[in-house]
């Protein structure tokens, strides 16, 4: 390469790496060069972004990516300060997977500072002092603190200028102070779903087919249908009343279940190993009622005042007797909503609520569909020992549930009993049984020895037989793909032997080592911030890593994985370190680091773009 090349390139290499490591450059402008005592003037807080980057809105939504925070000290001539933001851009953002407020380019904020009356004469030095974090659209740097400084004179003699605000900006909360302490991190907020509401709304309807509430349809149809007039318009209100009297009962269950859990905190209670031991004892006991070895019911006192109060007719009778319904039918659709319950308060503040009313919406919806279309009553199945049969299906699927919880706990307190092939070998039991019982080698209620075995339930047996010895290969380190997230992973350490290089070999909990290697071995370091009941950091450590595109890059790390989430002294340093040094708690979190722990480049969050991850491995290539 010739000199002049060489040159160049190191030029550009120098501003590529400036670029990563602060793509954000500030400046205070003042309008005016003078200000009388007692009089105000305008101030242009200007942030620059190199191409391709943003930062945040100080009125971005709480819940992911740091606000922009504004501060200009008050010395003693100052009497006010007020700050506006132009309107910025709302998008969703991938990084942080919800909507947040952005400005690229060029983000000017308009700084109205308002002097004493009794300021002195001479010069008066305007400091602001921002905290923000930039990022662009494969990853987010940390938040960084800056100042940008400008010097005006207080002079008896100075014009005053009217001050006008131009339309769009809107004033930015300020405090007053600024503390020189780290801002609290923020837990990751947990979106809702469209797949959780899914499951939800098609656990009501599994609901339905079970023997408490089966047979409760053509009875409770009948009813609406042959309400006083016969008029088909007051028997569908009263079918719509019936059903919202479902959807009010499962809601304040929900709505309770959110106020329990709200001042824990939805991270640190999914986190914590009581409340997964809690969740395990749950999912167990109804699935084992489910099995039946015994039936839960409610106190016959409470049922009894229900009953009496749905007699006193027009809609508010309707209106309890769905509330009456839903107490009756308990004894089946207490182990449905049971797991749901438990396992959404692990999810966003909402998700109990709204989980609850897509659950009582499937349960409900038949009630309200056969009132408008009566007919279909015909085409309904009879009661029979089928759903004595869904009953049994769902308990093995409920208990081969519990175990997932189960296997946090015994990551988190390193036990070492419920291993990925133990957990493994139980859920290949746990789902060929429901197949064996379907087929009749199983002896349980539901199924008489000389019943004939229909189609579709040795469909639904072949089924669940398949996906029993599909998990086999699992068994041995192979992949599960989706599923590796819900199982435990297959441990491969530095100093393993991990099946002729099969898998990278990751360091744990090791931050000191990890850097002292890199500097043996002239290596960067892939720090990944992960917990033991993160099904998202299980996700991307069995299906993003070994990516043909992913895996050649990994190679020129030290590999140290920190788990954030367990009991010991280990997790609550690498908890602690996350939050000083990135200003968060999140996981997955990877970050670059330099061999003396300088941050290069960071990566929030899941992502199934292998592109994308691989760009943010690459941008050591820059550093």
């Amino acid at each position: 390469m010739r000199p002049g090349g060489f040159l160049a390139f190191a030029v550009l290499a120098t501003t590529a790496a400036w670029a990563a490591e602060d793509p954000v450059q500030w400046s205070l402008t003042p309008e005016q060069s003078s200000v009388a005592p007692g009089g105000a003037m305008l101030v242009r807080l200007t942030a620059t972004l190199e191409p391709g980057w943003h930062l945040y809105s100080p009125t971005t939504p709480k819940g992911g990516p740091i606000p922009t925070s504004l501060v200009l000290a008050q010395g003693p001539a100052i009497r006010l300060v007020r700050i506006y933001e132009p309107k910025p851009d709302r998008r969703f953002d991938a990084n942080f997977q919800l909507d947040t407020e952005t400005f690229e380019k060029e983000a000017v904020f308009l700084v109205v500072v308002e002097v004493r009356r009794d300021a002195a004469a001479g010069p008066l030095d305007l400091t602001a002092q921002v905290r923000y974090q930039s990022c662009n659209d494969r990853m987010c740097l940390p938040p960084k603190r800056k100042t940008a400084s400008a010097s005006i004179t207080v002079d008896a003699s100075a014009p005053a200028d009217a001050i006008s605000i131009p339309g769009g900006y809107q004033e930015v909360p300020q405090s007053g102070t600024q503390s020189s302490a780290p801002s609290t991190p923020r837990a990751p907020s947990t979106p809702l779903t469209p797949s959780f509401l899914f499951v939800a709304f098609a656990f009501g309807l599994a609901a339905i087919f079970t023997p408490c509430v089966f047979p409760m349809i053509p009875i409770t149809v009948s009813f609406f249908l042959n309400q006083q007039n016969g008029k088909r318009s007051q028997s569908l209100m009263h079918a719509l009343v019936y059903s919202a009297g479902i959807v009010v009962l499962f809601t304040v269950l929900g709505l309770a279940a959110k106020a329990i859990a709200g001042p824990i905190g939805v991270v640190r209670l999914g986190a914590s190993p009581w409340v997964n031991g809690f969740i395990a004892l749950i999912f167990v006991a109804f699935g084992l009622s489910l099995l039946g070895a015994f039936e839960l019911t409610l106190p016959s006192g409470v049922l009894t005042r229900a009953d009496s109060a749905s007699r006193r007719g027009g809609y508010l009778g309707t209106l309890i007797m769905g509330l009456t319904f839903s107490l009756t039918a308990f004894a089946c659709v207490g182990p449905f909503v049971g797991p749901l319950l438990v396992a959404s308060v692990q999810g966003g503040a909402l998700q109990p609520v709204l989980g609850m009313v897509a659950f009582s919406s499937g349960l409900a919806a038949p009630f309200f569909l056969l009132a408008v279309f009566p007919s279909f009553l015909r085409r309904l199945p009879r009661s029979g020992g089928w759903m004595v049969r869904v009953k049994v299906v769902f308990g093995f699927v409920i208990l081969a549930a519990a175990l997932k919880y189960l296997s946090v706990i015994d990551q988190q307190f390193h036990l070492g009993i419920l291993t990925r092939e133990r957990f493994l070998a139980a859920w290949v039991i746990l789902f060929a049984l429901p197949g064996l019982y379907l087929l009749g080698f199983l002896r349980l209620e539901g199924i008489a020895s000389d019943e004939h075995l229909g189609v579709g339930r040795m469909l639904v047996a072949a089924l669940f037989l398949v996906f029993a010895l599909s998990l086999v290969p699992g068994m041995f380190g192979a992949h599960l793909g989706e599923l590796d997230a819900w199982v435990p992973a297959a441990t491969f350490t530095a100093g393993s032997a991990s099946a002729a290089g099969a898998e990278p070999a990751w360091m744990t909990n090791q931050y000191e080592q990890a850097l002292a290697r890199a500097r043996a071995e002239n290596k960067l370091v892939l720090v990944n911030f992960t917990g033991y009941a993160c099904t998202n950091c299980h996700w991307m450590r069995a299906n993003m890593f070994p990516r043909p595109e992913i895996r050649p890059l990994l190679g020129d790390f030290v590999l140290l994985e920190l788990f954030t989430d367990g009991t010991d002294a280990a997790s609550t340093a690498n908890q602690d370190m996350e939050s000083r040094k990135f200003g968060t708690v999140a996981i997955p979190y990877y970050a670059i680091l330099s061999p003396d722990g300088d941050v290069i480049a960071t990566f929030p969050g899941l992502t199934r773009d292998a592109d994308a991850f691989a760009a943010f491995l690459k941008t050591r290539r820059t550093a």
